[in-house]
């Protein structure tokens, strides 16, 4: 009798089945653990923000808050600080990829869109407030919540059960539901 070597086609066909069953169970475990990851860089770059705005700020007290995110970074379409250094158009606060929200194409940073938006006071051109949000760029792909925070500092976030991908800068909207206090 004639030995053969190899292996046969059923051991073959459960290899296979064993790793599909494998990748079956791995597979949502990683999207999970990267959109963790993203919404903890939505997180930290809006904490990122608001001390970049408070810093803007105390910088130029004759124009109050930010009136964008472009202005807070090195200016827009650019992603690195002026020769000239920093100015009130161009605070070189924060990085060029989250100032320009990851520009051309709005491709947002860490799979998040970003803005930010000063407003003016009942008197006065001077911005008193601000509000700085953050949402998805793909629902359940790249991140679920959405998060913002204002000039208090606190940081609130969207449980986001209508898959939005709006990026929330209305004023006085992050206190408001359906946004819920970080703990």
């Amino acid at each position: 009798m004639r030995k053969q070597k190899g292996f046969s086609l059923i051991e073959l066909l459960i290899v296979v089945a064993i790793i599909l069953i494998i990748a079956a169970i791995a597979i949502p475990n990683l999207l999970r653990a990267r959109i963790a990851a993203n919404e903890s860089s939505a997180v930290s770059s809006i904490r990122t923000v608001n001390t970049a705005e408070v810093t803007y700020q105390t910088a130029y007290p004759t124009i109050g808050y930010s009136p964008d995110l472009v202005t807070l970074g090195p200016g827009g379409g650019v992603y690195t600080c002026p020769a000239g250094g920093p100015k009130s158009t161009a605070a070189c606060l924060i990085d060029g990829v989250l100032s320009n929200n990851g520009n051309p194409a709005g491709a947002g940073k860490s799979g998040y869109n970003f803005a930010a938006l000063g407003a003016a006071g009942a008197v006065g051109p001077l911005l008193v407030t601000y509000q700085v949000g953050t949402a998805p760029l793909n629902f359940n792909q790249t991140g679920v919540r959405r998060f913002c925070s204002a000039e208090d500092g606190v940081i609130h976030f969207d449980p986001n059960t209508g898959g939005s991908v709006a990026v929330d800068t209305g004023a006085g909207t992050c206190a408001n539901a359906p946004y819920l206090v970080m703990q």
